[in-house]
């Protein structure tokens, strides 16, 4: 379900996930979404009960100390809703597609009809299961949070022996808010490095866009951002989400950057076409000189415009003779000499 995908700009992932359990609630993040220009709306499709033991903890900054289970039980999300929300997000023009945590959440989205699936770092080590979403054969985004380089080469290797090699990395860290300090941007090029046939990206959960923006700069073809209509609605993750004015800025500087960053070659850019002529500077007649005179260094100064003989003929020009009349602030021309 790549149809906003682009080959010459990044990918823009709004994560709508988890900030949600109503119909109302999740349209409007999906209205919302489309209106800031992202390419892609992400659910996150899990069942408490087999993403997590009812043992298990979460302790973040965002959550504090939380029974995992309770947590995902309050906003787990049925077929149905699902289906809804693909196909309102569809009629608004984006892309559609979740996180699954389980087998059996792969086989949900399947029917669906999803074109892609994104395996969230939790599942970065799972072996059987990254093997069992890359054999449906469709394109995986793979967040590499709380990997080593090793686990990720692992992951790879794993994807790669069902026969599915289209497969991008996101560079991302488990910490809800992740603070300046921890995101190591350039762990994602150390992947772009390490498997360069494979594309890279970036998964936030930082506050702001700074980083989302870096990482554009630095290569990312992806990027996945948490959205929320409130960063003060009730859930774990609407602190940590980008809200509407974010998102748009967050679109409007990857795709200014897009432009901006251009094809590598070193020239003269179109619109210098003239300002090349005007702002350059020449040789100057300094002092009136008579035609045959021999032109000395004082005769000569260094001016705008540009469109006389160059600076860089200063030595070679002395010692010349005038061929005719020169006055004071002339441009001096080859023409001009003998």
């Amino acid at each position: 379900m790549f149809k906003n995908f682009k080959p010459e700009r990044c990918y823009i992932i709004a994560e709508i996930g988890g900030n949600f359990i109503t119909d109302a609630e999740a349209f409007r993040l999906v209205d919302a979404a489309a209106q800031c220009g992202v390419d892609a709306v992400k659910l996150q499709t899990y069942r408490a009960d087999t993403v997590a033991s009812k043992k298990a903890l979460f302790d973040m900054e965002n959550t504090g100390v939380v029974s995992q289970h309770e947590l995902f039980s309050k906003y787990e999300i049925g077929e149905d809703l699902h289906r809804r929300i693909f196909a309102y997000a569809g009629s608004k023009g984006l892309d559609w597609f979740s996180t699954p945590s389980h087998q059996t959440d792969v086989d949900m989205l399947e029917r669906l009809g999803v074109g892609v699936h994104k395996i969230g770092s939790d599942d970065a080590a799972n072996l059987p299961f990254l093997k069992y979403v890359a054999s449906t054969g469709k394109p995986l985004l793979l967040s590499t949070g709380m990997c080593t380089l090793e686990e990720v080469q692992e992951a790879v290797a794993a994807v790669m022996s069902t026969g599915n090699t289209n497969l991008t990395l996101l560079h991302a860290v488990t910490s809800y808010p992740t603070h300046p300090e921890h995101v190591n941007l350039r762990a994602m090029q150390t992947m772009a490095q390490t498997f360069p046939g494979l594309a890279v990206g970036y998964s936030d959960h930082t506050l702001g866009t700074t980083a989302c923006i870096c990482a554009v700069a630095m290569g990312a073809r992806v990027i996945e951002k948490h959205f929320t209509y409130d960063k003060h609605a009730e859930g774990p993750d609407h602190v940590l989400s980008a809200d509407p004015e974010e998102m748009r800025a967050l679109v409007d500087a990857v795709r200014s950057f897009e432009i901006m960053y251009g094809n590598g070659i070193k020239q003269p850019a179109a619109s210098e076409k003239t300002t090349r002529i005007n702002n350059r500077k020449s040789l100057i007649i300094a002092r009136t000189i008579k035609g045959g005179e021999t032109l000395t260094a004082g005769h000569l100064a260094i001016k705008r415009p540009g469109y006389g003989i160059a600076p860089k003929y200063f030595d070679e020009i002395v010692g010349r003779v005038a061929a005719t009349d020169l006055e004071a602030d002339e441009v001096l021309t080859w023409e001009a000499l003998r």
